[in-house]
């Protein structure tokens, strides 16, 4: 009586494992009108536009019809997401000048800051990633903006961009501000070239028509000719000195044999 329960069970059991099988692999009609059915998908896609954080992306969108072809096709932009850590960029600016910088990148402005918001946090008068020095930045939108710059304003800016449904954080951004005086450094680097240096950076950027307003524009004490000029002028003068006082050495020798060829009455 045991054998023949156990082999029961055993039938019972290689029945319960074949249904499911022979129900799997029953056939499945497609139906005639999805046979038809055209589908719109992305064959083709750039890359993100940006390395970090939020850009976009330019999709190729074509209709694949059921024998495999492609037809109308078009070009669509669509959003898309790399790693949310952006690092740190570093601004000097000096006190007085209006200055700005933004959360999102120019080119996705328009086209993603809509469905995002924006949280700001100030390190003052630090340049640093260390976010326990952080203390929270009044500022709903993505830009920051200077009118003017003020020596408080210096300090390090962090941004975290959110989606408005789940709140996760998609970017995060620091902006490092160094604000100094104006008389403390110039910052203007072509003035800060010499002549020759201006004429190879004219050269290499293809303004040549400008060289002689640099010429001009520059102080005769930085041109060749007046280093010349100098240099002529001293050796005349030391040449005048030397002569001079060979001059008076050779009267005072002359006068000195005289004085002794002269006989004594």
């Amino acid at each position: 009586m045991k054998t023949l329960g156990s082999r029961c069970a055993l039938g019972m059991l290689s029945c319960a494992f074949y249904l499911p099988l022979a129900v799997s692999f029953q056939r499945v009609t497609i139906p005639a009108e999805l046979k038809s059915v055209v589908a719109k998908v992305a064959v083709n896609a750039t890359s993100c536009s940006v390395t970090c954080g939020l850009g976009f992306k330019l999709e190729e969108m074509c209709e694949i019809t059921p024998a495999g072809e492609r037809r109308n096709c078009t070009m669509r932009r669509s959003p898309c997401l790399t790693t949310w850590g952006c690092g740190l960029l570093h601004f000097t600016v000096p006190v007085g000048k209006p200055f700005n910088f933004s959360c999102l990148s120019s080119d996705t402005v328009e086209f993603v800051s809509r469905a995002y918001t924006y949280t700001w946090r100030l390190a003052p008068g630090l340049i640093t990633m260390n976010d326990v020095l952080f203390v929270p930045f009044k500022n709903p939108g993505f830009v920051v903006q200077f009118s003017p710059t003020r020596e408080s304003d210096a300090g390090t800016y962090r941004c975290d961009v959110r989606m408005l449904k789940t709140f996760r954080v998609i970017k995060r951004a620091y902006f490092g501000v160094r604000v100094i005086r104006k008389d403390f450094v110039d910052l203007n680097f072509q003035k800060s070239l010499t002549h020759e240096q201006q004429l190879a950076a004219n050269e290499v950027e293809g303004i040549k028509g400008n060289n002689t307003n640099i010429e001009v524009q520059q102080h005769f004490w930085q041109r060749k000719s007046f280093y010349k000029s100098v240099v002529g002028i001293g050796s005349g003068v030391i040449g005048v000195v030397l002569l001079r006082v060979a001059l008076c050495s050779l009267q005072k020798t002359l006068r000195r044999s005289d004085a002794e060829t002269q006989p004594e009455f």
